[in-house]
């Protein structure tokens, strides 16, 4: 029904585009690089009709008047951050839906690392993508939300169809992988999983996307809620947990 097609750009981020066969339609996922994300399309033969903005960050809406001059496309952007993103046409928040051809995708509120951020979900094609909310192994830095608001976004993306695959827009999952280990050293599942990582980066592959069972089972963000967890950091509930694990992951080298 649709492609999706994953690209590395700029040091770190990952873009996409998901092609519509049915209808020829196009969108890219978030402008991290203009030209980048162009010539993806041209590779392709595909045009790019839309774009979908998780976020304000220059790595993921800097593009967005390049791509909409070189296409005409039309923007899509989460309505909370629209103040700072360029060449909007439409603003959405959680709740919403958004279309390419004949698919619908929902519009999931995931604010916290900004006060803004979405994440699109497209239930019928089992993707979501989710920005700089969520990481393999990990989750974004809190530069402008609070402990609740990040955990609450979190506990919509747990939420999701446990097969659902995740497309985040960072290769953070090394350096996410050897902070997950040391704040869950006993989670046997995390260290198998932490290994592939390893093997995988040796090799030059991505660990993008990711199915969110092994997430659950495994990124300590997400298990923020888990008693065993909440012992070992000394808190009594999940939104401490997570602002325990957050605080620490910033300062962890």
């Amino acid at each position: 029904m649709i492609e999706v097609h994953q690209f590395a750009c700029l040091s770190d981020n990952y873009g996409y585009l998901v092609h519509d066969r049915a209808s020829g339609e196009t969108v890219c996922i978030d402008t991290p690089d203009a030209e980048a994300c162009l010539a993806a399309a041209r590779a392709r033969g595909w045009t790019i009709t839309q774009v979908w903005n998780t976020h304000w960050h220059p790595d993921h809406a800097g593009g967005n008047l390049a791509v909409k001059a070189a296409t005409g496309c039309t923007i899509t952007a989460p309505a909370g951050d629209s103040a700072r993103i360029e060449g909007i046409d439409r603003t959405v928040d959680g709740g919403d839906t958004v279309t390419i051809g004949a698919l619908t995708a929902e519009v999931i509120a995931v604010g916290g690392h900004t006060l803004g951020h979405v994440a699109y979900h497209l239930p019928e094609a089992g993707i979501a993508f989710v920005g700089d909310a969520l990481f393999a192994l990990g989750c974004g830095r809190m530069f402008e939300g609070t402990p609740e608001q990040f955990w609450a976004s979190l506990a919509r993306l747990k939420a999701l169809p446990p097969e659902t695959r995740i497309h985040c827009a960072h290769e953070y999952t090394q350096s996410n992988a050897r902070f997950a280990v040391h704040a869950d050293p006993d989670n046997a599942a995390l260290a198998a999983y932490a290994a592939e990582v390893t093997e995988r980066r040796s090799i030059g592959l991505p660990t993008v996307p990711m199915p969110l069972d092994r997430e659950l089972a495994c990124n300590p963000f997400l298990r923020a809620d888990d008693p065993a967890l909440q012992a070992r950091w000394g808190c009594g509930d999940a939104v401490a947990t997570f602002a325990a694990l957050r605080a620490a992951k910033d300062g962890f080298r």
